[in-house]
């Protein structure tokens, strides 16, 4: 723990926040100095907006897993690092200590040598929630490989499609896992991937059911074969601290996912800064992040974040209605839980069930809940707040992006005066700044305001790129306001400061907290033979904050029925994964577009909601196609 760096009372983060916008690089190079380098930096902060260009820590040289294993295997080696919990409740708990998470990453990470992988070097995981997961993104940094984690939900055209970007030489897998009830073989999805996937030169498999396995003589590998070939000890490689960590693929308004480059010195820095005052833990409190390490959240908060600050993180591999739904509080009884970090959809599906389930486990354990992935209602707020915490808990309610890397605006807990709904204020050195439609800074703070929300200046765990191509990167995030990183979301500003997450105002949607872009959902719907045309929006729904509605026009001569509806569904499924597929779908004869042929997803936004005033639709090449839709609607209800 960094107890030099912690924040302890209010009073206390209103000035060092205040230092931190007077003095940046002064602040930040503060923080940097309670980690281990091999060589300090030349120059804390070089940036151009103009150019999307920007480095922290230049010349400065690490390891990210010294930083995260080795300093705490020298003070507290028999401290637990991990606990994982399995899906079936039946099969044993495992703990696994920092001496021997150190012990099993050094031994993966000879693995990857041996396998012919090197700094530089892609490396794809498509694993389940298991403690090898972590193991081997944590390898891949040990000697300075690019990892890239594709969420084992996706289907195979997406891991191929992540994998031939990024050019992976090696992907680790597992054989077969259960989520759930459902058996899900992750080999097999693998193999239909590989077979569009050239770079890949090496699959190695862990054996996580009994069940036989498929393998590809030369190209496959079994995990637990190749660790007995290697020896646990092994030199952590030299990195610069702008040498890339991790590719995390996330969703855009383009039909083609991007792959947002992290690296190593203010990734670590920030995460670790933003864990330590957020959350604030006590040395024998443990910590369980709900997501899954397939999602930013999950890199951040399970892992990198935890670990750096010598943290007890908890790993589940199962769902939270499963084999009920008290799963998640039954392991917080068991695992006595102290802060407990979900999504909203989470809370809001739990909060539905009866509350027998929750009252029959002992959460008094718990001394802080979280919330991530989408802004939470507040009736959901109200829940969680009254029936988890007991209102003991302060509810640390966190925004951020897979953009930003760490979390940017939250109440630190028990520090930080909350308000429902409100993500309250932004860290240290996180100089917030909403923009009116004008693309002006709007400055009085002193009074409510609502605009989208930028950033005038940089901080260390912003993504630096788009990998492979930096005019995009430089497109999406900094050209709507020059000067400024836009976030994509609109937000509200109280009088005092505190800011609350209105929701995107581009075409991604977030469904059960994951971003989802709208293109490359109707781009798969479009593959379907039968579809002419197609429009995807979110619309509110009661569990998942958003769902996913399609507005599609048929090809002629083809007549709407349940079965082609639910061909069109499955379409999405294999091309994206079952998350992106629509809850809703609508045929239509006509889109609302306007003169240049663009899409007014606006409007289709408002149909999808109930809404009915649509404002001006002059400008629409056919205003009588808005008309239709909504008739079509309402018809269907």
């Amino acid at each position: 723990m960094f107890d030099k760096l912690r924040i302890d009372s209010f009073s206390e983060y209103k000035k060092v926040y205040r230092e931190s916008v007077e003095e940046p690089e002064l602040f930040w190079a503060k923080v940097a100095d309670d980690f281990i380098w091999h060589k300090k930096w030349d120059k804390t902060l070089e940036y151009s907006f103009e150019d999307a260009n920007f480095k922290w820590f230049s010349g400065g040289k690490l390891n990210i897993t010294e930083n995260v294993l080795d300093r705490h295997v020298a003070i507290h080696p028999n401290k637990t690092a991990i606990i994982w919990e399995p899906n079936n409740p039946l099969e044993e708990t495992r703990i696994i200590t920092y001496r021997q998470l150190h012990s099993k990453v050094c031994q993966f990470a000879n693995v990857l040598k041996n396998n012919g992988i090197v700094k530089g070097d892609r490396v794809c995981i498509y694993m389940p929630m298991i403690p090898e997961l972590a193991i081997a993104m944590l390898a891949c940094a040990r000697i300075g490989a690019v990892h890239s984690i594709v969420f084992a939900g996706f289907s195979s055209a997406a891991i191929a499609s992540r994998i031939n970007d990024a050019q992976c030489k090696l992907l680790v897998t597992a054989n077969e896992v259960y989520r759930g009830e459902k058996p899900i073989n992750l080999k097999a999805i693998c193999d239909e991937a590989l077979k569009e996937s050239p770079s890949i030169q090496t699959c190695i498999v862990y054996r996580r059911a009994i069940e036989p396995t498929s393998m590809v003589g030369g190209r496959d590998k079994f995990w637990m074969e190749e660790m007995h070939k290697v020896t646990d000890h092994c030199t952590p490689e030299s990195m610069d601290a702008e040498d890339p960590l991790f590719i995390l693929y996330t969703s855009g308004s383009t039909g083609k996912p991007k792959g947002m480059v992290h690296t190593i010195g203010g990734y670590l820095i920030e995460t670790a800064y933003s864990f330590e005052n957020i959350f604030q833990m006590q040395p024998n409190d443990i910590f369980w992040c709900t997501a899954d390490i397939g999602w930013i959240t999950g890199h951040s908060y399970i892992v990198y974040g935890p670990l750096a600050c010598g943290a007890t993180t908890v790993m589940f591999e199962g769902v939270p209605s499963y084999p009920d739904f008290g799963r998640f509080w039954e392991i917080v009884e068991k695992l006595k839980i102290t802060h407990f970090y979900t999504a909203p959809t989470a809370i809001r599906s739990l909060a539905k069930e009866p509350l027998s389930f929750v009252e029959k486990y002992d959460l008094s354990s718990l001394k802080v809940l979280g919330s991530v992935g989408e802004p939470i209602n507040e009736e959901a707020w109200h829940w969680y707040n009254d029936f988890i915490g007991k209102g003991n808990c302060p509810i640390v309610d966190t925004w951020w992006q897979t953009e930003t890397g760490s979390i940017l605006i939250s109440p630190l807990a028990g520090i930080t005066p909350t308000r429902p709904t409100f993500a309250t204020l932004p860290l240290p050195g996180i100089q917030l700044v909403l923009m009116d439609e004008q693309g002006h800074e709007i400055e009085t703070i002193a009074e409510k305001a609502e605009g989208k929300l930028a950033i005038k200046f940089p901080w260390p765990s912003m993504a630096r790129t788009v990998y492979g191509d930096h005019e995009r990167y430089k497109e999406t995030y900094f050209s709507a306001y020059p000067g400024y990183y836009f976030t994509g979301d609109g937000a509200y500003r109280d009088a005092m400061g505190n800011y609350r997450i209105t929701g995107r105002v581009d075409d991604v949607v977030i469904v059960s907290g994951h971003n989802l872009g709208t293109a490359p959902i109707e781009n798969a719907i479009n593959e379907h033979q039968d579809v002419a045309e197609s429009a995807v929006v979110g619309y509110p729904h009661p569990i998942k904050g958003n769902a996913l509605y399609a507005f599609v026009i048929l090809q002629n001569n083809v007549e709407e029925s349940d079965a082609l509806m639910k061909e069109i569904k499955e379409t999405v499924s294999k091309s994206i994964g079952a998350i992106a597929k629509p809850d809703k779908i609508q045929v239509v004869n006509g889109l609302p577009k306007t003169r240049s042929g663009k899409i007014m997803r606006r409007i289709l936004r408002k149909i999808a909601s109930g809404e009915t005033d649509f404002g001006d639709t002059s400008t629409l090449l056919d205003p009588s196609v808005v008309k239709d839709i909504q008739e079509k609607v309402e018809q269907s209800k």
